[in-house]
């Protein structure tokens, strides 16, 4: 193997590994941005936002070398398809990062607002999503085209039918509840947050399939 061979297969394995990185990055700052909504805490709101320069200064670092890439070594292949999934893979984690911050400021709206917050299953649905997001950078460690499949097709499918049930749930309580209008608008927006957050994640499942047989079509 040529050296020139070797740097490449050097710099694509980086590429992937700080792909990696920025996913675990916005699965966190999904994480605490829930969090952060259900207990009112604005501090960990505010930590959140701060965190998503990080994650928009990696996106940037990560299409600039992934041009270069393109530029310098014209790539064919499967080499080709590796760097096009890390471009369309890292607007979609950047989008989801976008989000997180979307529900941080709910969170940061609903510390003015003293009165109980609606009883219902946010949590469990942002479980559902974080999973699919762990599941969907494991897929592309592993070249795993079975747990693509199960995470466009079973694991959005959960997170869709979440999303309805707690918009259902929320509505009903705004109508029963008067008091509870103000909150509940804000979980319903966080619910779609969480919704599109998965949309996201089934993109990226998909361009994993992409990258390893060169078809790409829509399977959620």
């Amino acid at each position: 193997m040529s050296t020139t061979r070797r740097d490449f297969d050097a710099q694509l394995r980086e590429l992937e590994q700080d792909l990696l990185r920025m996913g675990s990055q916005v699965e966190e700052m999904l994480d605490r941005s829930v969090h952060a909504l259900l207990n009112r805490d604005a501090a960990l709101a505010r930590q959140v936002a701060e965190a998503d320069d990080a994650v928009d200064a990696l996106d940037l670092a990560l299409e600039t070398r992934c041009m270069q890439l393109l530029a310098l070594q014209q790539p064919m292949g499967k080499d080709l398809r590796t760097i096009g999934t890390v471009l369309k893979a890292i607007t979609d984690l950047e989008r989801i990062g976008d989000y997180s911050v979307d529900i941080t400021h709910l969170a940061l709206f609903l510390t003015d607002h003293p009165g109980p917050l609606p009883r219902v299953d946010l949590q469990g649905m942002t479980d559902a999503v974080k999973d699919m997001v762990r599941h969907t950078l494991r897929a592309f460690v592993d070249r795993d085209l079975q747990a693509v499949y199960r995470i466009c097709k079973e694991e959005d499918d959960e997170v869709d039918h979440a999303y309805n049930q707690l918009f259902d749930e929320l509505v009903e309580l705004m109508h029963k509840n008067p008091g509870l209008v103000v909150p509940a608008t804000y979980f319903i927006l966080a619910a779609r947050f969480l919704e599109r957050i998965a949309d996201h994640i089934t993109n990226v499942a998909e361009r994993i399939q992409y990258m390893e047989t060169g078809i790409l079509e829509e399977l959620a």
